[in-house]
């Protein structure tokens, strides 16, 4: 028995470091599109109503929403009463994945 929790506990350990590299990793490869990518062009600007990278105030309401959303409206767009998104920020070169990846980047600076 107390080889199993042993391990269970093990396995535990090994996933949360994992898991927290996976999202340092996210966020650094985010980093490195947001800066080289259409990103920049709105989210530095304010653009179309796009919340400011950094502007806690602007991005609180949308991370309240919860990241599958945030994620949903970068991949395939959005248009409200506070601005418009488009699909992949209009750049078709862009994976799922790298859109993930530059959310998750902007998220850590919008909180």
């Amino acid at each position: 028995m107390y080889r199993f929790i042993s391990s269970a506990f093990c396995a535990l350990f090994v996933g949360l470091i994992c898991s927290t590299v996976a999202s340092a990793s996210d966020t650094v490869a985010g980093k490195a599109l947001y800066d080289t990518k259409s990103c920049m062009a709105c989210h530095n600007t304010g653009l179309s109503g796009a919340p400011k990278l950094g502007d806690k105030k602007a991005w609180a309401p949308r991370i309240a929403q919860g990241n599958d959303l945030l994620l949903s409206h970068a991949i395939n767009g959005f248009s409200g009463g506070a601005g418009t998104m488009p699909a992949k920020g209009d750049d078709a070169t862009l994976t799922d994945a790298q859109i993930g990846d530059i959310v998750a980047y902007m998220v850590e600076k919008g909180k």
